[in-house]
């Protein structure tokens, strides 16, 4: 592109807003979308995912680079001119961890997800500067395993105590577009953005041939839908809970939040009690409801603290980790991490199916892929104290590629001194620690 900007101006563009929106957390942005031109197109672009299933006009990311250009140009003019029409997200639905139900996921076009990540960096760089530092999703810098470590941090320093877990229902299909709005308001009221963030709400939900036109929630996919999920939590819990909670608690108290899973953990039962019974009806202000069976109270406290004979100790879960009390080699009370069962039996059972699937994929294939996938699993789940687990899944993985080998047409079952010599020629990668914590030889 003659005479356009670079991606490094385009930095340079989104710093100067993230700037302004920090020095001054009043101001409310009336004029954004001028930032937006074709390099901040072809910026979107680049940043935008290629490899993704295609909307429900079934443009894929390939056949709309051949002129990509043109493309972008053309986007840029229906944006800025207001001729931009949304077209609806398909809707698919993949599984959850109990087998049971699923989960409704949207597919925007290839298009749309362009437009969509260019609006989102925008609204990135305003609302970053407002959000706190409990919230850890869909946040460049901050990743899962910090929301962990903080925790584990938190809940040593205070010896335990009374931990909520919190379970929104349907959280995606439920925020409500007039809340929403009104939180944009308190910072952004650029007509162009406003316009296409409208439109994306009302574009509906194409599911088969019947299409819908939901008058709450966002799609779960939505390339724009984890900064305004991120938003609306910040203004129901994040803020209120740093603002109007913490203030008149009696003892310590700590909110961690990654997108729609929170975990408040508090030091006297009596001000876990009285936010619990609150929060309900503070949900059910803004149009959420919290899930009656889910969200609950455990008593965490240390185990030297309060345990009886016969008594055992209180556990939670938070991303796809148990939290529970145990000795350290020292014989002190620590928190320890372990892979939750039903992440655990997830994984076993799609390790399980992808064996199956692929056992006519050529040896080497077979061996490349799985590398990768036992690669990804340590990369989350090898955190400290979890070597079990993710030792329990190493072996299992062994196993179910034994069986399924076994199983390619009307091939002998491969006996284990066969199988041996497989693994020598191609080895299975060991489990391995990858995130750890400082040692800590003393309780707080």
């Amino acid at each position: 592109m003659v005479g356009s900007s670079s991606p490094a101006d385009v930095s340079t563009k989104l710093r100067r807003v993230a700037t302004l929106a920090r020095e001054s957390p009043q101001m409310v942005f009336t004029t954004l979308a001028h930032h937006i031109d074709v390099a901040f197109l072809h910026e979107a672009y680049r940043r935008t995912r290629k490899d993704g299933v295609a909307g429900v006009d079934g443009e894929t990311a390939e056949t709309y680079s051949a002129d990509l250009e043109s493309n972008l140009k053309n986007l840029l003019d229906r944006f800025k001119s207001g001729r931009y029409h949304a077209p609806p997200v398909r809707r698919i639905h993949i599984p959850k961890g109990d087998g049971v139900s699923t989960r409704p996921i949207g597919i925007p076009t290839f298009e749309d997800k362009v437009l969509q990540r260019a609006v989102s960096m925008l609204l990135d760089a305003v609302y970053e500067q407002d959000f706190l530092d409990c919230s850890y999703a869909f946040r460049r810098g901050r990743s899962a395993h910090q929301a962990l470590d903080v925790l584990w941090r938190g809940v040593m320093s205070m010896g335990g105590g009374w931990v909520l877990e919190l379970d929104i229902e349907s959280f995606f299909d439920t925020m409500s577009h007039s809340r929403l709005r009104e939180f944009l308001d308190k910072r952004m009221c650029d007509g162009v953005l406003r316009r296409a963030i409208d439109k994306w709400f009302k574009a509906g939900v194409m599911e088969g041939e019947i299409t819908s036109r939901p008058e709450a929630g966002v799609p779960q996919g939505g390339v724009v839908s984890p900064i305004l999920s991120n938003l609306y939590l910040h203004n129901v819990l994040d803020q209120w809970f740093e603002q109007e909670v913490r203030p008149r608690l009696a003892g310590r108290a700590m909110l961690i939040r990654f997108a729609d899973d929170a975990t408040l953990v508090f030091a006297n039962e009596t001000d876990a009690r009285r936010v619990m019974d609150v929060l309900p009806k503070r949900f059910g202000k803004y149009g959420l409801k919290l899930h009656p069976d889910k969200t609950r109270l455990v008593d965490f406290r240390r185990p030297s603290n309060r345990l009886a004979p016969g008594d055992s100790p209180g556990t939670f879960d938070l991303l796809g980790f148990r939290h529970y009390w145990g000795r350290s080699r020292r014989g002190q009370w620590v928190v320890l991490r372990k892979t939750s069962p039903k992440r655990l039996s997830r994984a076993h059972k799609r390790m399980n199916l992808w064996c199956r699937n692929h056992r006519h994929f050529k040896l080497a294939d077979q061996h490349a892929l799985l590398v990768r996938k036992l690669r990804g699993h340590y990369a989350y789940f090898g955190i400290t104290g979890n070597s079990r687990a993710i030792n329990s899944f190493w072996q299992a993985t062994k196993r179910m590629w034994r069986k399924w080998l076994g199983r390619r047409g009307q091939q002998r079952p491969v006996q284990w001194d066969r199988f041996v010599q497989i693994l020598k020629r191609y080895p299975l990668p060991p489990p391995r620690i990858v995130h750890r914590l400082p040692p800590r030889t003393a309780s707080p």
